[in-house]
């Protein structure tokens, strides 16, 4: 298997949702157009601003089979028995969907493993370790919304009681303390009265950010009336609009990119120590100089903060290097402009 699996083969019994074995060649995927639609639309609806499990109960009313329903129903085998409800999508199903790779086209193999033969249980393996090979299967969604759609999760959104949400929730951030800006609203509010505000200005007995706010409406007609400056500039001074948007981005991406690259030396170095640490904690422990209840404690915590610092340091790792690759992003954003002007 391992073998199989570093020389790019598949290596799941049956290809994921919206892709079905090639009858010609069982070592080869091809799109299962009936699902592909599905996926499609699912990452469409995020797009919008929908959370999973606002997707899932559209999926549900729209009465869409699930995986495990559409593959049965074309004869595939399936782990999962029947459900009693064959449109009862759930939550967790679509964010499986929104955060896999292979509907870019790609196979990724070793992203579990096995402790033990004897343990069937899998454990997830950390993205560092998984392989990945572009390109051996045709593409569903294409890469402009997948990182659109990974951006938008990163920054998940909390539906409100009322059910209402709005297109910036999760991504309005203080001017001033650089925080997130709950949306606040309730059944007893008209639209004009939506608001964002500053959620530093909440915590009690800490040093916080004053109550910041800005009405919902006041927002959408700022970044409206932006969109429409940018796009007049663009149509009339599209080469001094590039020049000074290059200069711009340039000087914000060395400042961005030093920032993180400091942040990335400190985890790091604090990776080692943990290691470190934890070296001399067993050590301890082995030689009886430390209880097995502290050692469990101790050893605890440290994998946790390790954890914790790994994951940090996989985000700023991924956010250097897609800033490096916008070398050209100035000439996709003013396609896009020039796309919708009239």
């Amino acid at each position: 298997m391992k073998s199989k699996g570093e020389s790019g083969e598949y290596l799941c019994t049956n290809p994921p949702y919206g892709y079905l074995k090639d009858p010609d060649n069982k070592k080869r995927w091809i799109v299962d157009e009936e699902a592909a639609k599905v996926v499609e639309d699912i990452f469409k609806l995020c797009v919008a601003g929908n959370g999973p499990t606002q997707i899932a109960r559209i999926l549900q009313e729209c009465k869409i089979p699930t995986p495990t329903v559409h593959a049965q129903s074309l004869g595939i085998a399936t782990r999962n028995p029947m459900p009693t409800d064959p449109y009862h999508w759930v939550g967790d199903s679509v964010a499986y969907i929104l955060e896999q790779p292979v509907y870019l086209g790609h196979t990724v193999n070793f992203k579990t493993h096995r402790q033990s033969y004897k343990i069937k249980k899998t454990v997830d393996n950390p993205k560092e370790q998984w392989k990945i090979f572009p390109n051996t299967h045709e593409p569903i969604v294409d890469e402009e919304t997948f990182n659109r759609v990974q951006e938008l999760r990163k920054n998940k959104r909390r539906s409100t009681r009322t059910g209402r949400t709005n297109m910036f929730s999760g991504i309005v951030r203080c001017a001033d303390c650089r925080e997130k800006m709950y949306y606040c609203t309730t059944k007893n509010f008209d639209k004009r009265q939506d608001h964002f505000v500053c959620s530093t200005s909440r915590i009690k007995g800490k040093e916080a950010c004053e109550t910041h706010f800005i009405r919902a409406i006041i927002l959408e007609q700022g970044v409206f009336h932006h969109i429409r400056t940018v796009m007049w500039l663009v149509a009339n001074y599209e080469e001094k609009f590039r020049a000074a948007l290059g200069a711009m981005q340039k000087s914000e991406m060395k400042k961005a990119r030093a920032s993180k690259k400091k942040q990335v030396n400190q985890i790091e170095r604090r990776i080692g120590e943990l290691d470190r640490l934890f070296k001399k904690v067993y050590e301890d422990y082995a030689n009886q100089r430390l209880s097995e209840a502290r050692y469990e404690m101790l050893s605890s915590d440290y994998e946790a903060e390790q954890a914790e610092l790994y994951e940090r340091l996989e985000m700023l790792t991924t956010e250097i290097e897609q800033q490096e690759e916008q070398a050209d992003s100035i000439d996709r954003f003013i396609a896009k402009i020039t796309k919708y002007l009239i």
